[in-house]
C-alpha cells in the first residue's frame, strides 16, 4: 500500500466524504519516504509569485525569482511534505506557449509515472494558470494530484500571497482526498477544478472563482476540506475519465483562434483566421453564444470550408447552449456549453488532434 494508501486508511472517518471514486482512474502506488511524508515535486514556470517589485510603486518584473527562493520563504511547508523543485521556464505566464505547455506536460507525466513522486505543483502566472490548467487536465492520466498555484503580488511586495498559496498548494497536493480529481487550482484558500476556475479582477488578491459550479473545496489550517465531487455533469452519473487526449507524439498543436463579439461586429478577424489557415475558430459570441450577422454569415462560410467552428460566449457564467439562439446542426457549429472561449480553445486543439468531423467534437465538448 503507497503512502495516500495508508494516511487514507489512518484517517478515515476525518476528511469529508464528499470526493469522487474514480474507478477509470489508476493512482500509482508510492513508496513512503524515510520520514514518512509524501514526496512532492515542483515545477516552476515564473509569473507574479516569482516576480519582483522593482520600487515604491506598483511596477514589477514577473519570473524573476528561481523555485529555490520561492520554497526558502515557506520553510513550513517541509513539515508537511518532502520538497523537490525544478525550474521548466520563468516567464510571465502572458508569454505563455504551446511549445511550453507540450514541455510541461511530457515532464508532468514523465514525474508521475515514479514511485517517488505523489504530488506535482506548477508556480504559474495568473493571467493564462486556467488556460494551462486545463489543458493539463485533458492531458495527464495520473490520479496522483497535480496542483497549480500562482500570486497577484510579486515576491517582495508588502503582503505579498504568493507564499501562503504555495503554502496550500503543498497541503492540497499532500492529501490522499485530491487524488483522481484531475487538475486542480489553489488561490487564496479556494481549491478550484481545472474545467470551471477562471481570472475574474486584474488586481485583487481574490482573483480566482468559479462562476458555474464554485470552487472544490478551502485550505483551512494545514488541512484541506472538500465540498463536492469534482465531476462537472449535471447528472453526475459517471465520472469523467482523465485523461481525454495523449500528445505524448506531438510537438505542436492545431491553430485554433478566438473572435470577440460586440454590437456592430465586423467580420474581418474571422476572414484573417481562415485566410491564415486557422483549423479552428471560437466565437466569444453575446449571450447565449449570438452573433451579429456578418459575423454568423462568416463563421457558416468557414464552417462550409471544413474549419471547426465552436460558439462560446463572452458572459461570465452560465453555458451556450446548442440550438438555442442559433441552429448548430444547420451551421455544423459546436455549442461550448459551460467553457469559457479560452477554455473552449483548448479543448478546440485537442479535438483537431483527433477528428475535425463537427458532431464528433461536439460529443467532447458534452464530455469534457
Amino acid at each position: 500500500m503507497g503512502y495516500f494508501g495508508r494516511l487514507k486508511q489512518a484517517v478515515s472517518g476525518f476528511f469529508p466524504a464528499h470526493t469522487r471514486e474514480d474507478k477509470n482512474t489508476k493512482t500509482a502506488e508510492n513508496t513512503a519516504s524515510p520520514r514518512g511524508l509524501p514526496n512532492i515535486h515542483i515545477l516552476a514556470t515564473g509569473g507574479t509569485i516569482a516576480g519582483r517589485q522593482t520600487g515604491a510603486g506598483p511596477h514589477y518584473q514577473a519570473g524573476e525569482q528561481g523555485i529555490e527562493a520561492l520554497i526558502g520563504a515557506v520553510p513550513t511547508m517541509r513539515g508537511l511534505a518532502n520538497i523537490s523543485s525544478e525550474q521548466v521556464t520563468n516567464i510571465g505566464s502572458q508569454d505563455m506557449d504551446e511549445k511550453t505547455w507540450l514541455k510541461l506536460v511530457h515532464r508532468v507525466n514523465e514525474l508521475l509515472t515514479r514511485a517517488d513522486v505523489d504530488g506535482i505543483i506548477i508556480t504559474h502566472g495568473t493571467d493564462t494558470l486556467e488556460e494551462t490548467a486545463y489543458f493539463l487536465d485533458l492531458t495527464v492520466p495520473s490520479g496522483k494530484p497535480v496542483v497549480l498555484v500562482g500570486a497577484m503580488r510579486p515576491a517582495n511586495a508588502v503582503g505579498a500571497d504568493g507564499p501562503a498559496n504555495l503554502f496550500d498548494a503543498v497541503v492540497v497536493a499532500s492529501s490522499p482526498d485530491s487524488a483522481a480529481r484531475g487538475v486542480l487550482v489553489a488561490m487564496n484558500g479556494n481549491v478550484f477544478e481545472a474545467r470551471d476556475v477562471t481570472k475574474v479582477s486584474t488586481t485583487a488578491v481574490q482573483a480566482f472563482a468559479a462562476p458555474n459550479f464554485g470552487p472544490l473545496g478551502q485550505v483551512h489550517d494545514g488541512r484541506v476540506f472538500y465540498w463536492r465531487s469534482s465531476d462537472h455533469r449535471a447528472d453526475h452519473t459517471s465520472a469523467r475519465q482523465h485523461p481525454e487526449f495523449d500528445v505524448s507524439g506531438l510537438d505542436m498543436l492545431p491553430a485554433v483562434g478566438i473572435v470577440y463579439g460586440h454590437a456592430n461586429a465586423p467580420a474581418l478577424p474571422v476572414t484573417a483566421l481562415v485566410e491564415a489557415q486557422y483549423r479552428g475558430i471560437v466565437s466569444a459570441g453575446v449571450g447565449n453564444g449570438n452573433l451579429y450577422h456578418e459575423v454568423l454569415a462568416a463563421l457558416a462560410d468557414a464552417a462550409s470550408r471544413g474549419i471547426a467552428v465552436v460558439r462560446s460566449s463572452r458572459v461570465a457564467a452560465g453555458p451556450t447552449m446548442r440550438g438555442i439562439e442559433l441552429d448548430d446542426a444547420r451551421y455544423g457549429f459546436v455549442a461550448a456549453g459551460t467553457l469559457n472561449p479560452q477554455k473552449a480553445r483548448v479543448l478546440l486543439q485537442l479535438a483537431l488532434t483527433r477528428t475535425q468531423e463537427p458532431g464528433e467534437i461536439q460529443k467532447m465538448f458534452d464530455y469534457c
